[in-house]
Order: structure tokens, then C-alpha cells, then sequence
């Protein structure tokens, strides 16, 4: 953004006649800007659904299918899948759809419509993934408890009283939940968020043009 607080202070600098030259010429960078922010949005949704899905290839063997199997957790596995492929396909196909939208634009205010849809379906897509990954994470730790022997094993120490070792079972996979899903949250936050701030400068800029 160097180059457009130059332009903006040369603007300022310069006499009434030359406003709306300097205007346009701000207009066109921050558009040319916010169409490279939400085109490498849509490339980086791409590359990560490319990767999530190669580590799910690598991880498909026997032993994965097996665990599936001894937790009961095989149909879910499948249909969750579906699912979740169905959803980030429609999600990468809104970031292109922004992306054409900005590029097809010519006014600060379908701009600044784009730049808020844009950065509601980068939230969306960000808390669908977290509740996504927190939600598997819950049924498959349930199965766990339930199927496992040595965690029933763990359990039934506690000899009448289990209820506390199913607290402290659960309170512990609800810890590791948490950290788990902050991580992926911190993840998220370094690679979206700095396209969302991105968004939210342009934005403010694009607000100060157009009143």
C-alpha cells in the first residue's frame, strides 16, 4: 500500500483540478488490489483442499480402515466425507465467484459490496472447517470411549462410581479438542486473516472515496 499512500498524499498536495484524476487513479488500485486478495483466496482454498486430500490418500491403508471398522465409525467416515468435499467445492466455487465479480465491477459501491461478501464467505468457510474438524473429532472420540478396551478398562477402575472415569475420560479428549481446533484456528488466522485484513483496508479506503 506504499504506493497508494504516495498517491493519496501527492493528492493532497495537488490543487482542486486535479481530484478526480488522482480519485480514479486511487479507485483503480484498490480494485486492482482487492482482485489479487480474492484471487489468491480462491488459490490458496484450492492448494488446501489438494493437500487435505493427499494426506487423505496417504493415511488410506488397511490399519486406517481397520480402526474404522473396530470403532464403528466406517459409514460415518464415508458419508461425512461426502459431505465435507461437497461443501468446500461449493465454498472454493463462491471465492471464484467473487474473484469474477470484482474483476467485472466499475463503481466504488458494487466494490465495496464485493469486499464485504467476500470477507463473510472467507468467515464462513473458516468457521464450517472449526466446526467441522471439532465435530469429528467429538463422535470419533465417543466411539473411542465406547469401543475401545483399554479405555474401558481405564473406566472401570473407578468400580461403581464409573461416572468419573467417564468425566475424566471425556475432560480430557474435550482439553485436547479445544487445543486441537485452536491450533487449526491459528492456521487459518495467519493465512486468511492477512487477506482479510487486506480486504478491510481497501475497504476503508474505498469508504473514504465514496463519502
Amino acid at each position: 500500500m506504499d504506493e497508494l499512500e504516495l498517491l493519496k498524499k501527492d493528492w493532497k498536495n495537488n490543487d482542486g483540478q486535479f481530484k478526480q484524476v488522482s480519485e480514479n487513479e486511487i479507485y483503480g488500485m484498490l480494485h486492482k488490489s482487492s482482485s489479487s486478495i480474492v484471487k489468491w483466496i480462491f488459490i490458496i482454498s484450492i492448494l488446501e483442499i489438494i493437500l487435505w486430500t493427499s494426506l487423505g490418500f496417504l493415511t488410506n491403508n488397511d490399519t486406517y480402515w481397520k480402526m474404522l471398522n473396530k470403532y464403528h465409525l466406517k459409514t460415518f467416515m464415508v458419508i461425512i466425507s461426502i459431505i465435507n468435499y461437497a461443501v468446500i467445492i461449493y465454498f472454493i466455487y463462491r471465492f471464484y465467484t467473487n474473484y469474477k465479480k470484482i474483476n467485472a465491477i466499475d463503481s466504488v459501491n458494487h466494490l465495496l459490496k464485493n469486499i464485504i461478501d467476500s470477507r463473510k464467505t472467507v468467515k464462513q468457510y473458516v468457521s464450517y472447517n472449526l466446526l467441522m474438524i471439532g465435530f469429528i473429532l467429538i463422535v470419533a472420540f465417543v466411539a473411542q470411549t465406547i469401543y475401545e478396551p483399554k479405555l474401558q478398562e481405564i473406566i472401570n477402575r473407578f468400580g461403581e462410581n464409573s461416572r468419573k472415569g467417564y468425566v475424566l475420560v471425556f475432560g480430557i479428549y474435550f482439553i485436547f479438542i479445544l487445543v486441537f481446533t485452536f491450533i487449526i484456528w491459528i492456521f487459518y488466522r495467519l493465512i486468511y486473516g492477512f487477506f482479510m485484513k487486506r480486504l478491510k483496508r481497501n475497504y476503508n479506503e474505498l469508504q473514504k472515496i465514496e463519502y
